[in-house]
C-alpha cells in the first residue's frame, strides 16, 4: 500500500520523465539532421608566408572582412571570391556555404570562420583554410577560381566498420557518382542571370535493409568538368580513409562529399533526391 504523498511524486514524475525523453529525441534528431556550425578543421598554409602586423596585407584582409556584411549577393548565393592587390602580393578571400545554408546562415558561418582564422587558429598567415559544418573560407594570395586545390584536404571516417553483408563499396560509389551527376546538371535557381549548375547534391539511396545518406559539394569557382576532376580525385585519393566506414567526410578547399547511415541534412531542403530501388 502507497501513501498519497509517495503517489502524487510518482504521478509527477512521469511526465517529467515524459518531457526529458522527448527533448532528448529533438536534440538527437537536431544533432543528425546537423543543423549545428560545428568547427571541424583548419591548416595554415605555410608556404604562402606570414604578413607583418600593421601591414599592407593585413589591412586589405580586415577590409575583405569587414566588407562581407554588405555581401548580401554572396551569401544569398552560397559563393564568393573576393581580392585585394596583384599576385604574388595579392590578398584574396574564397569562401562557399553549404547550399542548405545560403543566407543569414552563410553569414554566419563566414563571419565565425574568418575571424577564427585571422585572430585564433592562424594569425598572421597569409594563407590558411578553415572548415566548418556550413562552409569553407579559404585565404590566399594568389587567384583561386577555376582552381582545383590538391593539397588541403583532410578525411574524417567513422570509427565503425561496415559489416560484410551491409552495404558495399560499388553501393557507396554509386550513390556519390549519382550526386556528382545532379551536381554539375541540376540549374542553380539562385543565380537568375545565367543558368549555371548548383554544383551541390544530397539525397538517399536503400540498399537492402539499410538506407544510405549522402551529399557532394563543389566550390562556385569551378567549372563543371573542374568539379567533376576534384570529386572523382578525393574519392580515390582518400579511398583507405573511407572503404571499410559506416560514415565519412572528405573535405578539401574547393570540394568535398560525405556519407551516412543516418540522416544528416533534411529530405526538405533543396536539390535532395530520394532514389528508386
Amino acid at each position: 500500500m502507497h501513501s498519497s504523498s509517495s503517489e502524487s511524486k510518482r504521478l509527477v514524475l512521469f511526465p517529467i520523465l515524459v518531457v526529458a525523453a522527448t527533448q532528448l529525441l529533438l536534440l538527437q534528431s537536431v544533432s543528425s539532421l546537423n543543423l549545428t556550425n560545428a568547427y571541424l578543421h583548419h591548416k595554415c598554409l605555410d608556404r604562402e608566408g606570414k604578413y607583418k602586423p600593421g601591414s599592407k596585407y593585413e589591412n586589405a584582409l580586415t577590409k575583405i572582412i569587414k566588407g562581407f556584411s554588405e555581401d548580401s549577393e554572396g551569401f544569398r548565393t552560397g559563393w564568393r571570391m573576393t581580392a585585394w592587390g596583384k599576385e604574388p602580393n595579392m590578398t584574396a578571400i574564397t569562401y562557399f556555404c553549404r547550399t542548405d545554408s545560403r543566407g543569414p546562415k552563410c553569414r554566419s558561418c563566414v563571419a565565425t570562420a574568418s575571424s577564427e582564422l585571422l585572430h585564433k587558429r592562424c594569425p598572421r598567415h597569409r594563407g590558411a583554410v578553415i572548415w566548418y559544418d556550413q562552409c569553407v573560407v579559404d585565404f590566399s594570395t594568389f587567384m583561386t577560381v577555376g582552381m582545383i586545390n590538391y593539397d588541403d584536404n583532410f578525411c574524417m571516417s567513422s570509427a565503425k566498420n561496415l559489416s560484410d553483408d551491409s552495404i558495399s563499396f560499388t553501393d557507396r560509389l554509386f550513390l556519390l557518382d549519382n550526386l556528382t551527376k545532379l551536381a554539375i546538371t541540376e540549374i542553380d535557381k539562385a543565380i537568375k542571370e545565367a543558368k549555371m549548375p548548383v554544383l551541390y547534391a544530397a539525397g538517399e539511396k536503400r540498399f537492402g535493409k539499410t538506407n544510405l545518406y549522402g551529399m557532394v559539394q563543389c566550390s562556385g569557382g569551378l567549372s563543371i568538368k573542374g568539379c567533376e576532376e576534384c570529386m572523382t580525385y578525393y574519392m580515390v585519393h582518400f579511398q583507405k580513409c573511407w572503404k571499410r566506414k559506416q560514415g565519412v567526410r572528405v573535405l578539401s578547399a574547393t570540394c568535398n562529399f560525405r556519407y551516412e547511415l543516418y540522416p544528416f541534412i533534411s529530405p526538405k531542403s533543396p536539390y535532395y533526391t530520394k532514389f528508386l530501388k
